[in-house]
């Protein structure tokens, strides 16, 4: 079942659990059908690929894997440590979303 996709295109997350726990990434891509983020930097696995015409080398390649959702968290753009994200309204009546640790607007 989806869930609601706090985290966006771009955001910088940190992974809080697994073997890449602590490290940080840009979302590459969200994925909300299955609650999954895609992570440049982490959860990088081997792949032994063939080679093709279009990768004549073939070989071992590192390539990253989605992560699901509930495995990362958002940084926080005050002081770089994980933050929940929730919603609001700003002045003008728009909704943003903000970080729960240190009440500043993201993205």
């Amino acid at each position: 079942m989806p869930i609601k996709m706090k985290i966006k295109k771009n955001d910088t997350v940190v992974a809080i659990t697994g073997r890449d726990k602590g490290k940080t990434g840009v979302v590459q891509a969200v994925y909300p059908k299955e609650s999954r983020v895609l992570v440049l930097g982490i959860n990088r696995v081997t792949r032994h690929v063939k080679p093709s015409q279009k990768d004549p080398e073939g070989g071992r390649k590192l390539v990253e894997r989605t992560l699901h959702i509930s495995n990362v968290a958002l940084v926080d753009p005050k002081d770089n440590k994980p933050t929940r994200v929730g919603f609001r309204t700003d002045d003008k009546g728009v909704k943003v979303r903000f970080a729960k640790r240190s009440g500043e607007a993201v993205g």
